[in-house]
């Protein structure tokens, strides 16, 4: 028994013993700050961060391989708690949200039937999914189960809606869904993204120079969202009141809507979300990435300039306007007429560009006033070309040199700095372009008779037909096929007559037109009192050169950059615009002007710029259809206008802004399409191919 006893306790004494030891030899002491940073966390243990509860995510950020910023539920306050334990400054970051683009799920059509998993990610297993669209959502709403904040839920069409003020941002969705249609993105990065072939685009979309989210503005519209439109429009574009009144709508070629009846009034919609603005009594507030430290010269106050500068403003760089005449805008301001784009219109919608904390040093010329050089002592660590296109093209004939004789843009620019211009009772404008149309209709509120001579017919004029239109409505004569040769002028060297020979056309030339033909001895004679010519704009490269940016040019004296980045020769200086394109739409500028900004953000901060492989360069042809069953007509809105009597001697605005009962009614034409699919009506008639009337249901198929 007292052996059993002894025993007993020589064996706890020894296991006491080894214990002991072992404690001493194997203990891991934790590092006190990881229960002092769990402590910091919002102690939600919701995953969200992707570590197992606050105590793994508090781990993870003592073994660095976290920041102060993995709690995705706790903001701020949270951020800087932790950044304290861990003695780390604290950077300040954009908010980010989970954000999604495309409006396919049940309305994009089936290539075969599904039975299996309800889950996107078991269904993209077989064939890349059962939907012919290859880019959008598949609606099986795994991406909503997958939340683990309950900030998403299916909408009727079976897409996903996200919920702003319950997302954390944690990107559980996004890495779920197999079609990469869910993104966690910044303003920043919604900025900086461009259009891909991979994406669920609208043929609008496609269409547009600026690539602008048309369908997701134009439902905004129609829900009353005014300023979410507004912030949408200029995620591509600042000027949207100058865009609204003055673009040609080039996504409305495109717009499906247009097999049927009538495109959408595309630039309606968008002239009034922009009116709302304005009118509101307040600006909506624009997000700016936090500051970079980054100053960068723009030069060339523009279209392509103010947008550039716009941009790396939002992008939290230090951009500077340098413009050479006394205030911005460019052909904004210089080039297009005062009934078509007011100038107080103008001013304000400029007044808030700068009001974003950008400087605008005005009467500066490149290579007189500064230098590339000059800029780079005061601190500018990157530079933006954009000049325009201001010199014009003469028609080298005889007596061009004559007094009363103007090119196009220089005629405009006078008009726009207010200067008195005596045109007389007779003028004569020669083209056929936007600019041949702005100088005749601003003669003519000058009380004179105008004659417009055009080379071609009317068919072929590049001038916007509306444009044309609203010319002949004022009292303009058209002299078609007809191109001048000689400017005959009185004893005093002024402009008397304008001879001209009657043209033909023959075969297509390279702009696709048939070529005009002079009819040997067809010459006559009109009274002018001032000769116009408007045939083409070129930019002047002699700027750049004295300036010190000693770029690549081209042949057609335009700056020679990478389509995609905007760059030069030069790694450090970029140009848009029409200094590179030639004389183009201004929203081609405001796209060109973008994109510099993506190109120059990446240069300062990364150094090098990226290029997505699959950039969408053409429109996709699965998106362009030929027909639209399913689609009955309903009648576009028209867009008032003053009445032609009310125009004479005048420049008073021309059109006007449709009204909100308008608005809604055109945005309920748009058929909020994707690549592939598009809203259909309930219920339509449609022609079979006999011409008999037939019943349709929602997915265009026969009732």
């Amino acid at each position: 028994m007292d052996t059993s006893i002894l025993f007993l306790l020589g064996l706890g004494l020894t296991a006491a013993v080894i214990l002991a030891v072992a404690s001493r030899l194997l203990y891991v002491k934790e590092d006190p700050r990881i229960e002092l940073v769990e402590s910091s966390l919002a102690g939600a243990n919701c995953g969200g961060c992707g570590y197992p509860g606050c105590a793994g995510a508090a781990r993870a950020v003592v073994a660095g391989k976290e920041g102060a910023d993995v709690c995705v539920i706790g903001g701020q306050e949270v951020m800087e708690r932790v950044a304290r334990v861990m003695g780390l400054a604290l950077v300040e970051l954009e908010p980010e949200l989970a954000f999604h683009d495309c409006q396919g799920g049940e309305r994009a059509a089936d290539k075969y039937l599904y039975n299996g998993i309800p889950d996107c990610r078991a269904q993209s297993l077989l064939y890349d999914g059962n939907k012919v669209c290859g880019h959008g959502c598949l609606a099986l709403g795994t991406c909503v189960a997958a939340c683990p904040f309950d900030a998403m839920f299916i909408e009727p069409g079976c897409t996903p809606v996200i919920d702003e003020n319950k997302c954390r941002a944690c990107g559980i969705c996004a890495e779920v869904c197999p079609r990469d249609v869910i993104t966690v993105v910044s303003p920043s990065a919604r900025i900086l993204h461009m259009n891909t072939e991979n994406e669920c685009l609208a043929p609008c979309r496609q269409t547009c120079p600026a690539e602008i989210n048309i369908p997701e503005y134009i439902e905004q519209v129609k829900r009353g969202e005014y300023r979410e439109a507004v912030l949408t429009l200029k995620e591509r574009n600042p000027l949207i009141l100058s865009i609204g009144r003055v673009c040609p709508a080039p996504c409305e070629k495109n717009c499906r809507r247009g097999l049927v009846d009538d495109p959408v009034g595309i630039n309606y919609i968008k002239r009034f979300a922009a009116d709302w603005e304005m009118n509101s009594g307040t600006r909506v507030e624009i997000p700016i990435a936090p500051e970079t430290g980054k100053k960068v010269a723009v030069i060339g106050g523009g279209p392509a300039g103010l947008s550039c500068a716009f941009f790396l403003r939002r992008l939290g760089h230090s951009p500077t306007i340098l413009d050479m005449k006394p205030q911005l805008g460019g052909q904004l301001r210089y080039g297009i007429p005062e009934y078509r784009l007011p100038k107080h219109i103008l001013d304000w919608e400029i007044e808030g560009i700068l009001g974003l904390g950008i400087e605008a040093r005005n009467n500066m010329e490149f290579g007189t006033d500064y230098t590339l050089e000059s800029l780079k002592e005061e601190g500018f660590e990157a530079f933006f070309l954009s000049m325009g296109a201001w010199l014009n093209y003469t028609l080298r004939i005889e007596g061009e040199e004559s007094k009363g004789v103007w090119g196009g843009t220089e005629y405009l620019t006078q008009i726009a700095l207010g200067r008195t211009i005596e045109v007389g009772t007779d003028v004569v404008i020669v083209g056929g372009g936007n600019t041949a149309i702005d100088t005749a209709r601003t003669a003519r509120r000058m009380d004179a008779n105008v004659t417009l001579m055009y080379r071609r017919t009317e068919a072929d004029m590049p001038a916007n037909d509306l444009e044309i239109q609203a010319a002949k409505e004022e009292g303009i004569n058209m002299l078609f096929l007809a191109g001048p040769t000689r400017v005959i002028s009185d004893a005093n060297g002024h402009i008397a007559e304008v001879e001209y020979i009657t043209m033909e056309l023959g075969e297509p030339d390279a702009s696709g037109r048939r070529s005009p033909i002079p009819k040997q001895g067809s010459e006559q004679r009109i009274k002018a009192t001032t000769l116009i010519t408007a045939v083409g704009q070129y930019p002047n490269p002699c700027y750049v050169e004295h300036g010190g940016a000693i770029c690549e040019v081209t042949k057609r004296k335009t700056l020679s950059v990478n389509p995609i980045t905007m760059q030069t020769t030069l790694p450090d200086v970029f140009a848009a615009g029409d200094g590179v394109t030639g004389p183009s739409l201004v929203i081609t500028a405001i796209g060109g002007g973008r994109r510099a900004a993506r190109g120059i953000h990446y240069y300062l901060m990364q150094g090098e710029i990226p290029v997505p492989h699959d950039i969408l360069k053409e429109l996709m042809p699965e998106s362009l259809f030929t027909e639209l069953p399913g689609i009955g007509r309903i009648p576009r809105a028209q867009q008032p206008e003053i009445c032609v009597e009310d125009r004479h001697c005048n420049f008073r605005e021309v059109e006007q802004t449709i009204s909100e009962e308008e608005v809604r009614h055109e945005a309920s034409r748009c058929m909020r399409c994707g690549s592939t699919c598009y809203d259909f009506d309930p219920v339509v008639e449609t022609a079979t191919g006999n011409g008999t009337p037939q019943q349709t249901d929602t997915k265009g198929r026969p009732a």
